[in-house]
């Protein structure tokens, strides 16, 4: 047989070849729809009525804590410089949380995961703290500590004042580093950890670096 009639049956017996198209990396620009379906992978529990109400209330507030700072910055003599700069900061939070709920309702993204009415207390400079007030028992097996992070995802995006935007980060560290190392590297909690950051950041009036992840309230 010829050399050329060789390669020919070769190629014959090879089959069809399959086309594998290039990997395209993050820093490549990565747009694919698995990217893209990321941002789905988390919704908030309530719906446009329960955000509709939450920015009358919100609102209310807010007018409040601009009445109660023009009233302190009036009549100085009436507040300390600390309770001063409180009311200044809580009302940059509390406006800042309402700027969330806002493009919420404007695009359903980077919603609040819960509402959080009463919202979330915890005394950490106490003389003897106690454990972070979580709804979610504070136990470390796997399925816990998904929960447990969950939570403190959903109270960190849900602060209105600095108090709690410190006490969330306090609780945070408090509670990150005691399940089994094998439990802290899980995908899930370690996400919902760098969610609350992401908020903590945000409510202080810095800049977060982007999540791929992002929780969007649905049509």
């Amino acid at each position: 047989m010829r050399p050329v009639h060789l390669v020919l049956l070769l190629a014959a017996c090879a089959g069809p070849t399959t086309y594998k198209p290039p990997v395209t990396t993050p820093d490549q620009g990565d747009t694919t729809p698995a990217v893209l379906a990321d941002e789905n992978n988390y919704k908030p529990a309530y719906g446009k009525a329960d955000l509709e109400k939450a920015l009358i209330t919100e609102r209310g507030r807010e007018a409040t804590a601009e009445r109660v700072l023009t009233d302190f910055e009036a009549h100085g003599t009436d507040a300390t410089d600390d309770q001063m700069r409180t009311a200044a900061a809580d009302l940059a939070v509390l406006r800042r949380f309402i700027a969330s709920l806002e493009a919420c309702q404007d695009n359903g993204r980077n919603c609040p995961p819960r509402l959080d009415d009463p919202a979330w207390t915890f005394d950490y400079a106490a003389d003897k703290p106690a454990p972070p007030p979580l709804d979610t028992a504070l136990r470390f097996d796997l399925a816990d500590w998904q929960k447990v992070t969950a939570e403190l995802h959903g109270r960190a995006c849900a602060c209105r004042t600095l108090a709690c935007v410190d006490s969330v980060g306090v609780a945070i560290d408090q509670v990150e580093g005691r399940p089994m190392a094998d439990v802290q590297g899980d995908e899930a909690a370690s996400q919902s950890l760098t969610w609350a950051r992401e908020c903590l950041f945000r409510l202080r009036g810095k800049e977060a670096v982007a999540s791929a992840q992002r929780p969007v309230l649905d049509p």
